[in-house]
């Protein structure tokens, strides 16, 4: 996938409009390195300058760079090679197709190295000139996370916890992406695999230890994890989600499971509470700790014990097979949350970090009670108001699970959609689990795309309806639009013992209708409807970075 079919997730300085993910100072390598790692023939002459950056965006080259121009959706990055050169692209890399364009235009400029899978060529290369992994220098503690959900909250727990530990770690999310400077925005749950390794050598060139990282299964299926090597890889769990992507959970599992190879990984940490995570501890060929979640069980190193309620939250213990034990507390609502904090617990156990050192971090600092944008937060108490990203069957039964209220005549009031040109599957049985598991179903859209909105409701609407007769439950089912318009209604119809949850899409701030961006931030929206009517709001806390 190149430039001309999906958002670059990048951002510039405004002084000098160089990439804030780079480091300011890389040693040039030989264009003959370049060629001998792509295993074809050095390109003669004396070219002057090595290579110091490596793009696939001809908008974001900057002087020494070289550019890769490989096949978009629509164009092929060739087509944009003047613009590279003009910039200060020293060298092109490209495939047969790009090199065939590139003759016809004429001789280039500049030399072109010219490979058969030039998109597996860009992680490696980019790993080669940033020299961002750990035997050029890089992080002693590398953590990569992956599963269908959990992996933002579990990212934060583990950098919250190095915090604890006296560390300065780097975050590379689907919320932000923290390099020891201003926290930047992400634009995609993990960047392009020449912005990862720049942004590993940055971290590194600006004294952080350690880095946290989520591992979409776009991520490995395009690429962007290429030439990185974790020193722990967790999984959190396998559930119905990106099928538009993958066409069968077979084929979803597959490509997550390529994390928990030894090319990708030192050490495995896996939750091993669903069919799909005991598969995974099987197939991995690197070293692995299992993990249990749940209470009663057998058959994992690690397993959650005594689970007591604290608050919103949860504390609980971590008991090993040989009999140790870490106590563990979040101050997050919901099972998934206690799941989530004992699986950053154990990757970080797993780096190395001894267990005494640990307990104490655990101790003196409560680092699972850190806040994160559009996760579980919450916005108000009386109503409990929460907003999360839960956007597909399994997070969303989870999240309306965990804000269920024990007191009498408490009601769960939720607003939710569904994504348009995605899993289309998924609409109706979330429509089914909302149904059941919330008193008011309020169904309103998420990001449309370029579908029909009103479409995409009638799916959601049929499932919820479908359940709701069948099983003759007493939840009422409504249909609202816009969003904004959802939210107040939830609002209108809530009294203070009750719980809104605002689902599907978290910490996001603009909705997507037919290529138009429109600002639209549920946390805002719902403070607005909460404040209007006479309601108190919870101090807007932001997650340390």
């Amino acid at each position: 996938m190149s430039e001309h079919n999906e958002a670059a997730n990048s951002a510039t300085t405004p002084d000098t409009g160089r990439s804030v993910f780079r480091p300011e100072s890389v040693a040039a390598v030989p264009l003959a390195t370049i060629a001998e790692a792509l295993g074809i023939a050095a390109p003669e002459g004396n070219h002057g300058r090595g290579v110091t950056g490596i793009t696939l965006n001809s908008r974001a080259v900057e002087a020494g760079d070289l550019y890769m121009a490989l096949p978009g959706a629509s164009r092929h990055g060739a087509d944009f090679v003047p613009q590279a050169v003009a910039a200060g692209a020293v060298a092109v890399v490209t495939d047969d197709a790009g090199a065939r364009q590139l003759a016809l235009a004429g001789e280039q400029p500049v030399p072109v190295l010219i490979v058969e899978e030039a998109r597996t060529a860009v992680g490696p290369l980019a790993a080669l000139i940033y020299r961002s992994q750990p035997a050029e220098g890089g992080f002693p503690s590398l953590y990569g996370v992956t599963g269908t959900n959990g992996k933002t909250t579990t990212t934060y727990f583990i950098n919250s916890l190095l915090r604890a530990l006296g560390k300065t770690p780097g975050l590379i999310g689907t919320i932000e992406i923290v390099a020891g400077g201003e926290p930047i925005p992400s634009l995609l749950t993990t960047p392009e695999s020449t912005d990862v390794h720049a942004l590993l050598a940055l971290m590194r060139e600006r004294g952080l230890e350690a880095a946290s990282m989520e591992v979409s299964s776009h991520a490995i299926s395009y690429h962007r994890v290429d030439g990185v090597m974790f020193d722990v890889a967790g999984f959190t769990n396998l559930t119905q989600d990106h099928l538009d992507l993958h066409g069968s959970m077979d084929e979803y599992f597959r490509t997550k499971a390529e994390l928990f190879t030894a090319r990708r990984a030192r050490h495995a940490v896996v939750t091993v509470d669903d069919d799909w995570g005991r598969k995974l501890a099987e197939l991995a060929d690197i070293p692995v700790t299992t993990l249990s979640a749940k209470e009663a069980t057998g058959g994992s190193d690690w397993h959650v014990a005594e689970i007591t309620a604290r608050g919103l939250g949860s504390a609980f213990e971590l008991r090993h097979t040989d009999g140790r034990l870490l106590r563990v507390h979040t101050g997050l609502p919901g099972a998934f949350n206690v799941a989530n904090a004992a699986l950053a617990t154990i990757m970080v156990l797993a780096s190395g970090v001894d267990e005494l050192t640990l307990q104490s971090a655990l101790d003196a600092h409560d680092p699972f009670t850190v806040a994160v944008p559009g996760r579980m937060q919450l916005v108000s108490t009386e109503p409990a108001a929460v907003v999360d990203f839960a956007h597909n069957p399994d997070a969303l039964a989870r999240a309306l699970e965990a804000v269920r209220s024990p007191q009498e005549g408490s009601r769960v009031i939720v607003v939710f959609g569904a994504t348009g040109q995605r899993d289309q599957g998924k609409r109706p049985t979330m429509g089914a689990i909302a149904a059941r598991l919330a008193d008011v179903v309020i169904v309103s859209d998420d990001d449309p795309h370029d579908e029909d909105a009103a479409s995409i409701r009638a799916e959601v609407l049929q499932g919820a309806r479908a359940a709701r007769d069948a099983e003759k439950l007493g939840s009422d089912i409504i249909e609202s639009h816009p969003r904004d318009a959802a939210i107040r209604l939830a609002v209108e119809m809530a009294t203070a013992k009750d719980t809104i949850l605002i689902a599907g899409r978290g910490h996001e701030v603009w909705q997507e209708v037919k290529g138009v961006n429109l600002a639209l931030d549920d946390r805002v929206e719902l403070r607005a409807a909460l404040t209007s009517k006479g309601f108190s709001v919870s101090s807007d806390q932001r997650i340390e970075s």
